[in-house]
């Protein structure tokens, strides 16, 4: 990438991803139910060698990535975007065992993965979990509930962050690898209005042992923002997706569809939304490139520009749905249309990994650091 132009080959290649994201992955996602995990859709995903992207690309090829299947189905995005929030932590800092049993089934779209942080009462102060890690000889027993855990209950293993106490708030929490069938370990499916699966999950003395730790004992919590921090840029690149991809709907529309005696997109009320439509999805776009690009760089002010591109880009995405439904009318409410879908998928990233108000907040603190 020059300056914020992508190169030849890095659109010929979006375009592609576009391409097959609508003939070769929305069948399958159509075929699926919603809230569940649709193994069908990620062992394509494995052939595609896709999910392989997730763990080898940088962060600007990751966000390209997302935002060509989010152009094209949402579904295939997010059953990706999910295989690496879940498994990322087992590939920095899993024991060669656990990478060797879980990370090639993760790439071949043969095992499913979860992130497990958020909790009844910890959702956006991360730090404040409750999940408890009792010491039981030389391991655990977790005590307590997740909830709001994408792919869970059906995921097969969990990344599972628990308080063990080695310091207060954040400095007590440890990252565990928690396969599903551990025993005193259960779950259910929680009806959302996002179509992706979620669920609670519910801890019994579940048994973890030193083979379990991702990292270091009381070193969790770093784990944790280490991979949000990772995805964050690219949930912007999802949501950058979401509002091309409803832009350009709008703009297919409007310029077709009579009224008042011409089309609407002569009328100025509508070019003006439009243009307003079109120039904050192209600001978030190029936020979250650079964004990324920074990452890549190992630049120091990651974490601000990651919150920044998280921010921007999923509020302008609720932004440019929003006006796409309006300016569409009664037809976009229509269960099936494409604004219909986006309308619903568009609201939950400005909740998860992290609420628009968190990223304000850690914008805030790294301003004045």
């Amino acid at each position: 990438m020059t300056g914020f132009a992508l190169g030849a080959e890095q659109e010929e290649w979006c375009g592609q991803l576009r391409a097959l994201a609508a003939d070769r992955l929305r069948p399958l996602a159509e075929k699926g139910g919603p809230g569940r995990v649709n193994r069908p859709l990620l062992a394509a995903l494995g052939e595609l060698g896709l999910l392989e992207r997730v763990f080898t690309s940088g962060a600007l090829e990751l966000c390209l990535l997302r935002e060509s299947l989010a152009y094209g189905c949402t579904e295939a995005e997010t059953a990706l975007a999910l295989q690496g929030l879940g498994a990322h932590p087992v590939l920095s800092r899993g024991t060669p065992e656990q990478r060797e049993r879980w990370l090639p089934r993760v790439r071949a779209g043969r095992a499913v993965a979860a992130f497990a942080l958020s909790e009844p009462g910890a959702g956006s102060d991360a730090a404040a979990l409750a999940l408890e890690a009792v010491r039981d000889g030389d391991g655990w027993r977790l005590d307590g509930e997740k909830c709001w855990i994408s792919n869970a209950p059906e995921a097969d293993f969990y990344t599972v962050f628990a308080r063990t106490g080695e310091g207060p708030a954040a400095k007590g929490v440890t990252a565990f690898l928690v396969p599903a069938d551990r025993p005193g370990l259960s779950g259910e499916p929680l009806d959302m209005l996002s179509p992706h699966p979620i669920g609670r999950l519910a801890f019994d003395g579940v048994p973890v042992g030193p083979q379990d730790l991702l990292g270091e004992p009381g070193r969790g919590f770093r784990v944790a923002m280490d991979t949000l921090n990772r995805f964050r840029p690219s949930v912007g690149a999802f949501a950058v997706g979401m509002a091309r991809a409803a832009l350009d709907a709008t703009l297919a529309y409007t310029a077709a569809r009579r009224a008042f005696g011409g089309v609407l997109g002569d009328l100025q009320a509508v070019g003006h939304r439009v243009a307003e439509m079109a120039t904050r999805t192209e600001a978030a776009r190029l936020l979250v490139y650079a964004a990324a690009g920074a990452y890549d760089a190992g630049a120091p002010d990651v974490p601000r520009r990651s919150a920044m591109a998280k921010l921007l880009a999923t509020e302008t995405a609720q932004y440019v749905v929003d006006h796409a439904v309006q300016l569409h009318g009664a037809v976009a409410l229509q269960r099936g249309h494409l604004l219909e879908h986006l309308y619903r998928e568009v609201r939950a990233p400005r909740i998860y990994e992290g609420a628009s108000e968190v990223q304000r907040t850690i914008i805030a603190k790294e301003l004045y650091r």
